[in-house]
């Protein structure tokens, strides 16, 4: 069964690790120096926190998928609607070894679908797209990348419309 993921930057680890323990009534399944994770089964969430010098907030979301096959087809469905993705064999990233697809939607959110491989004793590799700046697993999509550009604003200020 897929899982949803969630992975926000956190500027103070231990507090943030002790909130959504108390949060999700759980430990983590992962936790390292710079990284925590939990895998939730109600509802079915990665939900993960780094404090990588990055900006605090939502860092990605995704998919967790369980076989080649389902990864595949995601991959195909992006390609069919002409969204333009960045695979990753083998990456390194999060303590784990995986395969993924990454895209961003129209608004510059990232999006990465992946099969966990195994595990892994760093937190990136330095040589695969996830480490582009060496604190992040989310590459940065160059522009032609992106699935489309962001729509105008559709609300006039004040306009209470959203």
């Amino acid at each position: 069964m897929n899982r949803f993921h969630v992975h926000l930057n956190v500027a103070d680890l231990s507090a943030s690790i002790r909130f959504y323990t108390a949060l999700f009534a759980s430990e983590p399944a992962v936790l390292k120096d710079d990284y925590a994770k939990w895998m939730l089964e109600d509802p079915r969430v990665n939900f993960a926190i780094s404090s990588r010098d990055r900006a605090s907030g939502v860092d990605h979301l995704g998919f967790q998928v369980e076989s080649e096959s389902m990864l595949a087809a995601i991959g195909e469905r992006l390609d069919a609607a002409g969204v333009a993705s960045q695979p990753e064999t083998g990456a390194i990233c999060c303590y784990a070894r995986s395969d993924k697809v990454w895209v961003e939607d129209p608004q510059g959110v990232k999006w990465e679908s992946f099969r966990t491989l195994g595990e892994a004793t760093t937190y990136n590799g330095s040589a695969r797209a996830c480490a582009t700046d060496g604190s992040s697993c989310s590459p940065d999509m160059p522009a032609e990348r992106r699935a489309v550009e962001p729509p105008a604003s559709c609300c006039a200020p004040d306009s209470n419309c959203c």
